[in-house]
């Protein structure tokens, strides 16, 4: 059976516009997932890349059309300026990270659904009531929000650690069990190709 394993911030833009295709490329191919929350910022500081706000004018601004043609073209609302944005990703990904232990809810919902709170909806994901909203719209335990605390600022730290390791430099990433690696979401037709033995 194909695996997959999904590197990802809670606050990429381009994390959101991926919505839940890769789920839904993995549900057609029998591959399961692992879903790996990761700082962002600081992996761009360990693999040689600039955060958004530090780059070049003419980078930021190509940055925004994409954004702004991309998000037209899947025809998903974003607000380039989100009200909470950057906000500290770390109570959601642990969030994340602690649903992926208990199982029973819709991981690819719930990522989704902290991603679109940001940039489509003007939430702000580090708090604890938004964190509670989203784990139960998601059909998990509200209570993960706490328990998971410990686990999942371990796991955080882990995920940035191997990401690195595995030649993760960016947000969304994908790596396939025989090490084929896919960047960005415009690359999920790519990895349904790669899983379909096209490519």
């Amino acid at each position: 059976m194909a695996h997959i394993d999904y590197f990802f911030s809670t606050l990429s833009p381009f994390t959101y516009l991926a919505g839940t295709r890769m789920e839904e490329v993995a549900a057609k191919h029998g591959a399961t997932i692992t879903y790996k929350p990761v700082d962002v910022t600081t992996l761009f500081g360990r693999t040689g890349g600039t955060p958004p706000k530090e780059r070049h004018p003419s980078r930021q601004e190509l940055r925004a059309q994409e954004l702004t043609r991309q998000s037209k073209k899947l025809g998903m609302p974003l607000n380039l300026q989100p009200a909470f944005w950057p906000t500290n990703a770390a109570p959601s990904s642990y969030a994340i990270i602690a649903a992926q232990n208990a199982g029973g809810g819709d991981l690819g919902a719930l990522v989704h659904g902290f991603l679109r709170a940001v940039w489509a909806e003007d939430k702000d994901i580090s708090q604890d009531d938004v964190v509670r909203a989203m784990l139960a719209d998601a059909g998990f335990d509200p209570g993960l929000a706490d328990s998971g605390l410990l686990t999942g600022a371990e796991t955080y730290a882990a995920n940035l650690e191997e990401a690195v390791t595995r030649g993760v430099f960016g947000a969304p990433f994908y790596i396939t069990d025989d090490g084929q690696r896919f960047w960005g979401q415009d690359r999920i037709a790519d990895l349904d190709l790669h899983l379909s033995g096209q490519l």
